[in-house]
């Protein structure tokens, strides 16, 4: 088939594309590269399945043009995702997560294309009990970004009630591994590898006994391809995450080891921490058939390996320049 991945060079969006060449589908990926990187997907030039366009989901005129191929499916996961920069900005967040995600719903209506909305479980309140934060669970936007979230998975389903539009709206939660970047929101486990490497104190907003569900990339593209290709799914909402959470005090104890120290820090936006998010999947299961197969600490090896090995490429850089 042939799909349309905006922010299709960021991190998600990068091993999503990867998914859906394996399948040999037809790509064409859209980014403006605000936060996504072409190296990102320079790899995937020589397979002839592949078609990068730089460009901006605010650019009306450019979506018209795109979407003149006719796809059979958009993966819409362009975002502007730092809930830190949401609250000192919000213009910005709202006029790219709402305002864009309009822009490509609409071009999805006119050419009767399903689109996959990339939502976040920064949406939900804190989870309460071992059971998780399921799909029924309350919403609490606690940040500009979560709010527009929220604002663009309504969007999304008005066109599945008002228009029959094929759409699916997915909320991964913290999802972690090679390619992402060791600064910024959601990138606490990039954060830690890469400070610990170099010797360096891991420091942790607030008291650190916050929780997260950590997802590993591969096992969320496996998610979002899935929830794509899913009948099941349309006009549905579904999570995904591993059912376990971690404090991330114990998060940095086990990427530290003896390694690095621990440092407690004021939190930049303490209103916006979620203490308990801890996913409950088991509709992902029961639509999807889906399931994560990376444990924590697999995935972390994994993702140590790969930033090692990107310091050890710029060290080698550096000396040769």
């Amino acid at each position: 088939m042939k799909m349309l991945v905006t922010g299709g060079a960021g991190f998600i969006g990068r091993w999503t594309v990867k998914k859906l060449l394996e399948e040999e589908h037809s790509i064409w990926i859209l980014d403006d590269l605000s936060n996504g990187s072409y190296d990102n997907i320079k790899e995937f030039e020589s397979c002839g399945l592949a078609k990068f366009i730089h460009g901006d989901i605010k650019d009306e005129r450019l979506l018209e043009n795109i979407f003149a191929e006719d796809f059979d499916m958009c993966f819409h996961l362009a975002a502007k995702i730092t809930v830190q920069d949401s609250i000192d900005d919000p213009v910005t967040t709202y006029r790219n997560d709402v305002g864009g995600t309009f822009n490509v719903l609409e071009q999805c209506r006119k050419h009767g294309t399903k689109m996959i909305f990339m939502s976040t479980c920064m949406v939900y309140d804190r989870a309460s009990g071992e059971k998780g934060i399921d799909e029924l669970h309350p919403v609490k936007p606690a940040s500009p970004y979560a709010g527009s979230k929220i604002a663009g998975e309504n969007l999304v389903l008005s066109y599945w009630h008002a228009y029959k539009l094929p759409v699916v709206v997915i909320r991964p939660f913290n999802t972690y591994g090679p390619f992402q970047k060791s600064g910024g929101e959601g990138g606490v486990i990039a954060i830690f590898i890469s400070k610990s490497l170099e010797g360096k104190a891991l420091e942790i907003f607030g008291d650190g006994n916050q929780t997260r569900d950590f997802l590993y990339v591969e096992d969320c593209a496996d998610f979002i391809v899935r929830a794509g290709c899913s009948d099941k799914a349309v006009g549905q909402i579904i999570n995904a995450g591993t059912g376990k959470d971690i404090r991330i005090n114990d998060l940095a104890v086990l990427i530290g080891r003896d390694r690095s120290p621990i440092e407690h820090v004021p939190h930049i936006h303490p209103q916006s921490e979620i203490q308990k998010l801890l996913c409950n999947s088991e509709k992902a299961y029961r639509l999807l058939s889906w399931r994560p197969q990376t444990v924590i600490e697999e995935g972390i090896a994994i993702t140590e390996k790969w930033i090692a090995a990107i310091k050890k490429n710029r060290f080698y850089d550096d000396i040769n320049n």
